[in-house]
């Protein structure tokens, strides 16, 4: 794999530093550089499209990538202890006017606000065959940004039509006093084709991935696209489940069965190589049984070993962003995320029912009320009884995936800063109370410690996927990739398809999934009935992906978020004097009020922008 790519604003000023030493004064200004003296030149047109890529973001101040507060905050997952109130969508309180995240800079690669990256490509695609060309390669180049630039209009519009469904369509460059005041929205039918034919007009024009700097876009990374957008458009939501007779929300022509052997085609072809080397990280064979610690951890250390990744990227990563410590695309999710006893923030925390999700080591189920049957919220153990069976305590035993996921009470993560090391020299999350002799004093990273107590855990843990055990966040930016596009699914992709397919199709969609289960150590799923497929299929991509944002589009897919969305409570944890432990899930209090709202299932278009443009038609449920 050629170097990593990095974008710059320095790029254009370098460029045009550089480009001729012969006659200094014959040299324009730099703000003489206008749009058709950017397509004379064949390198300045490079430089323009590696700005395309950083406008995905929907601008250049937040690029995609790595975010201090997450997507995973509108779902069941995580818990933004800062800005709750910035996430209406799960209070049920959201209105064209009333968006919250999904109306400003934070979450503007969801939002209508990338019609500014749509331009720019637009504007791309519009003069690239007139930048002047004098070899072979200087052609071959123009044919490959031509590729890069239909992918990432596909990959905007994607985001679009899964926030909004239906949107207009604009394949042309702005004119200047352009009347906008006919522009009406697409139907999702005819975005989706549209979607459709910018990823084939990229996989026909761009290399594989070997044959291009990392960071661009590939044949493999259109083919990806395109399975996740055909995987979308097979949900209930867009098929008859909300506003049937809606064209903007619900496709008019084709059938589900259509769409699901479209998305089983597309990501079968990913799978097949057809558009690249591409595996998921580690080994697929069967895990060996009762596994030790070691073996779960080594497991464990695979998979989260994805989301550290430095330099070079393994063949699970399709398309993403490289951010650096120091230049590019730069990020601090390690302050942002990590415990506050390390002089971190301490944000999105996982929620306790979807920690309880993931399984014990052997792939059965963790049940809470294991050895109190009827009492979902208390476990208590005395030393002895925790000798004799260290599972009592919730976090023992557990699969790797939970290990690779969630910074728990006890576990291990690195060393103290110097004001923690004494309380804490072997650097394990002290998310609970240590209780001797009548008093109580309170762990590092609760919200009564004594270090950045106002970033403590408001649900009792902190998230561990992303974050980087080598970075001191209190300090360091990270240097982690944001993988946006995994094999993993597009192997989930193609599983989903299967089992809804159901049938002769039904084996091969398990056969996918225990690739994924196999991967993260745990054993094949087994089962002829397709609803218990479909369940065992829906959990484990919660648990494959936690944290990365996909489960606001699947909740919305599939229709459940009115079965999920609950509000958040804290899991209380207390260590005596004795070796006793007693773990309390306290729902007396909720640290977040939750509910939800069926509109929610699409956002609205801004009042700001139906203000601009009156004659555009609302999504269903908000006025």
């Amino acid at each position: 794999m050629k170097k990593i790519l990095g974008y710059s604003m320095m790029m254009l000023a370098l460029l045009l530093a550089t480009t001729s030493c012969d006659d200094v004064l014959d040299q324009k200004a730099v703000d003489a550089f206008n749009e058709e003296s950017v397509f004379e030149d064949i390198n300045l047109a490079k430089a323009y499209l590696g700005r395309c890529y950083d406008f995905i973001g929907a601008d250049n101040n937040q690029v995609l990538g790595l975010r201090e507060d997450l997507l995973a905050g509108a779902t069941d997952e995580v818990l933004c202890i800062h800005r709750p109130g910035s996430y209406p969508s799960v209070k049920g309180i959201m209105t064209p006017d009333h968006l919250g995240h999904f109306g400003s800079w934070r979450f503007n690669w969801t939002t209508w606000a990338l019609y500014g990256s749509v331009k720019n490509v637009n504007v791309f695609l519009a003069n690239v065959d007139n930048v002047p060309v004098e070899t072979s390669n200087d052609e071959e180049l123009i044919s490959r940004m031509k590729g890069e630039a239909y992918f990432i209009r596909a990959f905007n519009y994607a985001n679009l039509m899964r926030s909004y469904g239906g949107v207009v369509l604009i394949e042309t460059p702005y004119e200047l006093g352009e009347d906008f005041s006919t522009a009406q929205r697409a139907s999702i039918d005819e975005t989706l084709d549209f979607i459709l034919s910018d990823c084939d007009d990229a996989i026909a024009l761009l290399p594989e991935k070997d044959g291009i700097e990392q960071g661009r876009a590939t044949k493999g990374a259109a083919a990806a696209l395109k399975s996740r957008i055909l995987s979308w458009s097979t949900g209930e939501l867009m098929n008859g489940g909300y506003e049937a007779s809606n064209g903007l929300v619900s496709f008019q022509t084709g059938s589900r069965t259509e769409r699901l052997e479209a998305a089983k085609a597309a990501a079968k072809a990913v799978m097949d190589g057809t558009y690249g080397d591409y595996a998921l990280t580690g080994t697929t064979d069967d895990p060996p049984a009762n596994m030790s610690e070691e073996e779960v951890m080594a497991y464990a250390e695979n998979f989260f070993s994805i989301f550290t990744q430095k330099g070079e990227w393994d063949n699970e990563a399709i398309w993403g962003v490289q951010h650096l410590q120091s230049q590019g695309n730069t990020t601090t999710q390690n302050r942002w995320w990590g415990p506050n006893g390390y002089h971190n923030w301490g944000n999105n925390g996982p929620n306790e029912p979807v920690v309880r999700k993931f399984e014990m080591a052997d792939g059965t189920p963790f049940v809470w009320d294991k050895y109190n049957p009827g009492d979902d919220f208390i476990r208590e153990a005395t030393a002895a009884e925790l000798e004799a069976d260290p599972e009592i305590n919730p976090y023992v035993g557990r699969e790797p995936r939970f290990y690779a996921t969630v910074l728990f009470d006890g576990a291990k993560w690195m060393d103290r800063p110097s004001d923690g090391a004494g309380i804490d020299p072997e650097g394990r999350v002290q998310t609970g109370y240590y209780i001797a002799a009548g008093d109580t004093t309170a762990g590092l990273d609760t919200r009564q410690s004594f270090i950045e107590s106002w970033n403590g855990t408001k649900n009792g843990y902190y998230l561990k996927k992303y974050q980087d055990p080598a970075t001191v966040g209190q300090h360091f930016n990270n240097q982690n990739a944001w993988i946006e596009l995994r094999y993993a699914e597009v192997v989930m992709d193609y599983a989903e398809a299967c089992i809804e397919l159901g049938g002769s199709d039904l084996q091969a969609g398990l056969d996918a999934l225990n690739m994924v289960r196999n991967r993260a150590g745990l054993p094949d799923r087994v089962t002829t009935d397709q609803d218990q497929a479909r369940e065992w299929y829906r959990k484990e991509r919660q648990l494959e992906f936690f944290g990365e944002g996909d489960r606001w589009y699947m909740m919305r897919k599939w229709m459940i978020a009115d079965e999920v969305i609950e509000d958040v409570y804290l899991m209380k944890i207390y260590h005596y004097a004795d070796g006793s432990k007693r773990w309390f899930y306290d729902t007396a209090k909720s640290v977040d009020d939750r509910a939800w709202d069926d509109s929610n299932y699409w956002l609205p278009i801004s009042r700001t922008e139906i203000n601009k443009a009156p004659q555009l038609q609302q999504n269903p449920g908000y006025n």
